[in-house]
């Protein structure tokens, strides 16, 4: 089994901070590309920033210049750190990674979720 969990969202006020990370674990043999998606109210899951196992980013151009994503190898875990948030910042926000694992090989997978809530 493979477990992606996240923590660090709550509530802040416009213009603040919050940093998210998401750990992996189980059995797990490599991680390969590791993200944060967010989806907001009434609206589709989309692509916030990802990371591949080298360091490579890239970003949703609404939060570049704002959120920053980086990992640790070591403890297998992602994070994001989000500057300057807006209110349409708010969403929940789910963790996603590409894990090698020795029984079944290469698979894509999800977190549970964390909200992040901005007020104006």
């Amino acid at each position: 089994q493979v477990q992606l969990v996240e923590s660090g969202g709550g509530l802040v006020q416009t213009g603040g901070s919050l940093r998210l990370a998401c750990a992996a674990s189980g059995s797990i043999f490599r991680v390969n590309a590791m993200g944060w998606y967010r989806q907001a109210p009434g609206k589709q899951r989309e692509l916030v920033a990802r990371i591949t196992s080298y360091g490579t980013t890239n970003y949703a151009d609404s939060v570049k210049g704002r959120f920053s994503i980086s990992r640790d190898n070591a403890k297998a875990t992602v994070y994001l750190e989000m500057n300057s948030l807006k209110p349409e910042d708010t969403a929940v926000y789910y963790c996603n990674a590409d894990i090698v694992r020795p029984a079944t090989g290469a698979m894509n997978y999800w977190g549970k979720g964390t909200l992040v809530t901005v007020s104006s």
